[in-house]
């Protein structure tokens, strides 16, 4: 009777920690795909800042070039007098 009463306590401490062990790697499961969703909104952000960089940067360089033109046909005008 006292072998099969250790058993029963064996067996329920196994399984105590088994189920323990499960929540535990839920738990884990759970802030390893929050941090990835959180890795994922944070690349997202920065590709829109780029993107947002790249345009302007892309509208200075228009700027800059009709300038240029302008300077530069201002320049011919002068030439020409």
């Amino acid at each position: 009777m006292r072998l099969r009463s250790m058993s029963a306590g064996l067996a329920s401490l196994m399984l105590v920690t088994v189920l323990g062990a499960g929540c535990k790697m839920e738990k884990e499961e759970k802030a390893e795909a929050t941090r990835a969703e959180q890795a994922a909104a944070r690349a997202e952000d920065a590709a829109r800042r780029a993107e947002a960089a790249a345009s302007r940067t892309e509208a200075a360089a228009q700027r800059a070039e009709a300038a240029a033109e302008k300077a530069s046909r201002a320049f011919e005008k002068h030439l020409r007098k």
